[in-house]
């Protein structure tokens, strides 16, 4: 075939990709009825790949430029990543992170650099992309080479094309600095996917084979939407979408995870096969990248400052589509708007006023009481409830049309709905119990105001390091230290693999409790089996835990999450039988303390001596007995009274018998609540001066974020 033939031939194909390749660009990013098009121009650019691997001599002698080459296969990776984002499939988040890793160890766009203008945009947004699958695949030696290589790119094309404007580019730089900072602060020890190594419990699998009721649903579908100003992102996917749909997918084990060093190969071409797949031979993949052991993961939308009419039309065709017998799990973060309130408004997000979010976080707390202490008469809400606090998905002065309010999700409760809502107007949607047109909503609604050591960085905190409330459900031991301003950006193994053990105690001591309770609400019940349902809401149970055992003031509610309809009183931060009902095992524990932990945590409490949960009798008549149960919900009371009123020195050392708090010993139940009953006032006094003592105290140690883990753990426990 003579060279021009060759060359038309190829710009045919080329062109013939590049059309259909548009169509599917245009097509909406959501819905199970697409897939025939991404055959279509998938077999084109194979086409036309296989056309200029035949006969690339002839094509570069008739003026073929390796960047074009380097276009194609971007052009293909694309492919696959946008059908990874219609369809959550692994194997196309993959093969499109294969196509972009040969394109840059190939340095098939640097030929042109300095050259072509046109050819220096598609290098832009070819580093641009896959940076953006790298964050997906978790590869941070890889984001971080390439964050730098777009830096270096920018900076040389301002030089060299001085009369172009690159301001955007600069802002894409920006965000995805201001992403790694904010992502790579905290450490992730364990991958934020579901990984069954680390998230399954053996205590409780007997319990969870055997678990059933009247009607299981299955989790096959999630939309996840974000809108908030100046919240932390890259390109449309902000760092708590990522967060979350990194949480609701399998964690695969093939070789292909295991972390590489970022080499950059000086190959000149592509070795290919001709199947379907990557078409990279020498690569290997076909067998690493496939991991048969796991489900597919559940298909995900994500939807970056969506419109409300954008949002609901997006969740009236996901519920559409909606297979018999599952649930859809909707999360929504976005900042709040109150009820009656002139939509002109400055809107209640990250950065905005503190004055006017002080104002709406008291209406709201103000509002839960009502809720709480002025039931309706007949048992139901009145419409006007449905319509009044809403979530505000719109630029700052915008009108009425961008409040999402409770109401306007009710029509899509005639399927299974499996509700996140992360904003500091969350306790509106409450007012969906009981109004569903079909099967009854679970909801976790996040607390109104984050908690932190330090109250004054609250804002800064959530605009860099996202929500808290997600983090706790994404990342729970990583968002516990940022909750007590500890950094943990280069952890001690040994330290993490404790606390992690600890933390994954606790969670299967809850899963257990759920999947063996008898009074738990049937909404639970029914998503309960589902492994990624099942892990949120033992994080979110940790988390409302937890931030009971750290607030420091009277009124706690605004700082507390809530879910609907209520959990098992048995996993309740508030059930004082629940320590004595899961003490298992004997054994000290002593932990280590590397961090400094602030000493103004109220409701921390430390002793040198065991707790031990016994009675009079069996103390040998022991007064101390008493002192040594726990009243008043969930505070625990130290054993450091000598029985004449006055203090113990019980701190040269902070040892506990973690045993003695999980043997189960049943017969002291009655003792223990009486006694904490009788001592309840006196300790009351003893306990201020406690307080003080053990914040001098601590001011002078120095100890780890194990430390804190733990106790709270006890907190929670009693």
């Amino acid at each position: 075939m003579a060279g021009e033939d060759v060359s038309s031939n190829f710009r045919a194909l080329v062109e013939n990709a590049d059309r259909k390749f548009a169509r599917v660009r245009d097509l909406p990013a959501f819905g199970r009825a697409q897939s025939h098009y991404f055959q279509k121009v998938f077999k084109a650019y194979m086409k036309l790949w296989n056309y200029q691997q035949s006969y690339r001599s002839k094509l570069v002698e008739s003026g073929l430029n390796r960047w074009e080459i380097g276009e194609i296969a971007s052009r293909i990776g694309q492919l696959y990543f946008s059908q990874y984002m219609r369809t959550s499939e692994a194997r196309f988040l993959l093969e499109a992170y294969v196509f972009y890793e040969a394109i840059l160890r190939r340095r098939y766009f640097d030929e042109a650099q300095g050259k072509d203008l046109g050819a220096r945009f598609k290098e832009l947004r070819f580093y641009a992309r896959f940076l953006l699958v790298s964050l997906i695949v978790d590869r941070k030696e890889m984001v971080l080479h390439l964050a730098e290589k777009l830096r270096v790119l920018v900076d040389d094309s301002k030089s060299n094309f001085r009369e172009t404007n690159f301001k955007e580019w600069r802002l894409v730089v920006q965000e995805i600095t201001r992403f790694i900072k904010s992502d790579t602060n905290l450490t992730y020890v364990r991958p934020l996917r579901y990984c069954a190594m680390l998230d399954s419990y053996p205590a409780s699998q007997t319990y969870l084979a055997r678990f059933h009721a009247k009607k299981l649903f299955k989790f096959r579908d999630a939309l996840l939407a974000s809108y908030h100003r100046n919240e932390v992102k890259y390109a449309e996917v902000t760092l708590d979408t990522y967060r979350m749909m990194q949480c609701l997918e399998w964690e695969p084990s093939g070789s292909f995870y295991q972390k590489r060093p970022v080499v950059e190969a000086k190959e000149n071409g592509f070795v290919i096969d001709h199947t379907l797949t990557s078409g990279l031979i020498d690569m290997k993949l076909a067998a690493d990248m496939a991991d048969p052991s796991l489900p597919p993961n559940p298909r995900k939308a994500i939807l970056y400052r969506p419109t409300v009419s954008h949002l609901l039309a997006v969740l009236a065709m996901i519920c559409d589509e909606l297979s018999p017998e599952t649930v859809m799990l909707l999360y929504l973060s976005a900042s709040g708007g109150p009820a009656r309130e002139n939509v002109a408004q400055p809107e209640n997000s990250v950065g905005s006023s503190r004055t006017s979010k002080s104002k709406l976080l008291a209406r709201a707390s103000q509002e839960q009481k009502s809720y709480k202490s002025e039931p309706h008469s007949n048992g139901k809400m009145s419409s006007g409830d449905y319509y009044e606090d809403h979530l505000w998905l719109g630029p700052r002065g915008g009108s009425g049309s961008n409040n999402l309010y409770p109401g306007d999700l009710i029509p899509f409760t005639r399927k299974p709905l499996f509700l996140i809502i992360d904003s500091d107007t969350s306790r509106a949607f409450k007012v969906l119990g009981g109004a569903e047109r079909g099967e009854p909503v679970a909801m976790l609604l996040s607390p109104l105001k984050p908690s932190f050591e330090n109250p004054s960085t609250d804002d800064d905190t959530e605009a860099l390091n996202g929500s808290q409330f997600t983090f706790f459900l994404t990342a729970p031991l990583q968002a516990f230290c940022q909750m007590l301003g500890l950094s943990n950006s280069n952890p001690d193994p040994e330290v993490y693999d404790e606390a992690e053990s600890i933390l994954s105690a606790s969670f299967s001591e809850w899963e257990t409790i759920l999947l063996t309770s008898k009074v738990l609400n049937l909404v639970w019940a029914q998503v309960l089996p589902d492994p990624f349902l099942r892990r949120l809401i033992l994080r979110f149970i940790f988390c409302r835990s937890v931030l009971t055992s750290f607030i420091r003031k009277e009124d706690d509610d605004p700082y507390l999450p809530q879910c609907h309809p209520n959990l098992s009183d048995s996993v309740s931060p508030f059930c004082d039988l629940s320590l004595v009902e899961r003490r298992k095992k004997h054994g000290d524990f002593e932990p280590r303390f590397p961090y400094n932990i602030p000493h103004h945590h109220h409701h921390i409490h430390f002793c040198k001596s065991p707790l031990n949960f016994r009675t009079n009798a069996q103390n040998g008549g022991s007064n101390d007995s008493a002192k040594e149960s726990s009243g008043g919900g969930n505070r625990p009371v130290s054993n450091d009274d000598d029985g004449n009123g006055s203090k113990k020195d019980q701190f040269a050392g902070f040892s506990f018998k973690w045993g003695e708090l999980l043997n189960p010993d049943q017969d002291n139940f009655v003792a223990v609540g009486l006694a904490g009953v009788l001592t309840w006032a006196s300790l009351q006094v003893l306990s201020q001066l406690f307080f003080i003592s053990f914040a001098i105290l601590v001011a002078a140690l120095k100890y780890s974020f194990i430390a804190a883990l733990l106790i709270f753990i006890l907190v929670t426990l009693l």
